[in-house]
């Protein structure tokens, strides 16, 4: 079965995670990627550890000196070739390097050319090196994150570069689209800072339409009431019961009617005015049961609610394991190893991991007799 990228040449000069993020969409619908790497990039990491190998998969190694002009020549008789390129590299590289977009476009009108930097192509911080750590705090996220009164609290995966790897490659996609029509590729570019404001959605919203600035709300939600986290007899559960319908069915299932008839509850307004004396009797009740007790009760209820889980559990969990959400492939040196697959199903032609995160250079003869180049050594 034919994969649905599998017609598209990606030309990968991405480190780090923003920019391979991107990638491994694109690799695990099928596209043709070719990873450029420098001599004397190691990316500061193991190749065979499981970060390194959940990025890389699916990809071709072609070791490239892009500060030699026979690396460089190559390099853009691939991109004449190539139907995207996606790179990470801060502004001022790529251009001194001469393969920014206004170098590769007359050799290729086709070419859709991705960048993520940490804070825009142009503007005053354009050549400030990104971090996913301080977008995430420059963005905003860190200020609403964590209990209340308890300073900025980063959140526990790097969100800033993940989300802008996902939107590259949303763009990329997008902008392929578009040339089936123009016939012309175009210049995609994001950064870090633009993903995590973009992630603030409703929260961000709130600034700029209502001038409110939105509290730290540590595990209950900013303005769904009771929608958090609650101790149970066994430890904790997350509940969302936002809305005067689902406020009803929890009350219900709680065997707690007086709750639901109390006026200090009676309005989302009054709930959240009331919210921590709400939760102290929400949580006299649901500590006389487990988390699996509660689990039962309240979702044949109609209640949103479900575990919290460490990472072990995760994987160990009925429905994630039914989702297919490990992947086992087997790798050369490491044997039969698990990682991530792709978290997007399509039923004709869905995407799938091929191949393993390839050795440095593994693939640069072949590569090289592919653009009718005698191989190296």
């Amino acid at each position: 079965m034919s994969l649905p990228l599998d017609h598209i040449q990606v030309i990968d000069l991405t480190r780090a995670r923003s920019g391979p993020t991107c990638v491994r969409q694109l690799a695990d619908m099928g596209a043709q990627v070719i990873k450029v790497e420098q001599p004397d990039d190691e990316e500061g990491v193991s190749r065979h550890n499981s970060d390194f190998q959940n990025l890389h998969r699916n990809k071709r190694s072609l070791v490239l000196n892009l500060k030699d002009p026979r690396g460089l020549v190559i390099l853009k008789q691939l991109a004449t070739r190539a139907d995207v390129l996606v790179e990470n590299y801060r502004p001022d590289v790529k251009k001194r390097l001469g393969i920014d977009y206004a170098d590769l476009r007359p050799l290729n009108p086709r070419l859709i050319y991705a960048s993520i930097s940490g804070f825009g192509q142009t503007g005053p911080y354009q050549g400030r090196p990104g971090y996913d750590q301080i977008a995430q705090g420059m963005g905003g996220l860190m200020s609403i994150t964590g209990p209340p009164g308890g300073g900025p609290w980063r959140v526990g995966i790097p969100v800033a570069d993940l989300s802008a790897g996902l939107l590259a490659a949303q763009g990329v996609l997008v902008a392929l689209l578009e040339r089936e029509r123009s016939g012309e590729g175009q210049w995609v570019h994001t950064s870090l800072l633009e993903a995590m404001v973009a992630m603030l959605d409703f929260q961000a919203t709130r600034w700029l339409m209502d001038k409110e600035i939105p509290p730290q709300a540590g595990n209950n939600h900013p303005t769904g009431i009771p929608t958090g986290t609650f101790k149970v007899k066994d430890g904790y559960l997350n509940i969302a019961a936002s809305g005067q319908h689902m406020w009803k069915r929890l009350c219900d299932a709680l065997g707690a009617i007086e709750l639901y008839e109390d006026s200090r509850f009676s309005t989302p307004g009054r709930r959240s005015k009331n919210r921590d004396i709400l939760t102290v009797a929400l949580e006299e009740k649901l500590q006389t049961k487990t988390s699996a007790e509660w689990i039962t009760t309240l979702n044949a209820a109609g209640v949103p609610c479900g575990p919290i889980l460490a990472l072990d559990q995760v994987f160990a969990n009925e429905q994630v394991q039914h989702l297919g959400l490990a992947r086992t492939i087997d790798h050369p040196q490491l044997g039969r190893i698990q990682i991530l697959g792709p978290s997007v199903n399509l039923s004709r032609s869905p995407g799938a991991i091929r191949t393993p995160t390839p050795e440095k250079g593994e693939h640069s003869d072949e590569i090289l007799r592919e653009l009718g180049l005698s191989a190296w050594g």
